[in-house]
């Protein structure tokens, strides 16, 4: 699995947990569901994404262009 889907994977189940604990835990909740999608759209254009580093680094993923060039 390469950086980049599992970013999306991670991405998709936060969103999801977030939504989830808006609905049972507290409203307030919503605004880490707001966190990660600003934190998705400053990622397209910048291409900085801190789980992403945290991912290659912790699970030793390797992105699509390495991925590509072995």
């Amino acid at each position: 699995m390469s950086v980049e889907r599992a970013l999306t994977a991670f991405a998709g189940f936060m969103i999801l947990l977030s939504l989830a604990l808006t609905q049972w835990v507290h409203p307030n909740f919503i605004w880490f569901t707001a966190f990660i999608g600003a934190n998705l759209f400053q990622q397209s254009f910048t291409g900085f994404c801190p789980a992403s580093m945290i991912l290659k680094h912790l699970f030793k993923l390797k992105t699509e262009r390495e991925l590509a060039a072995q």
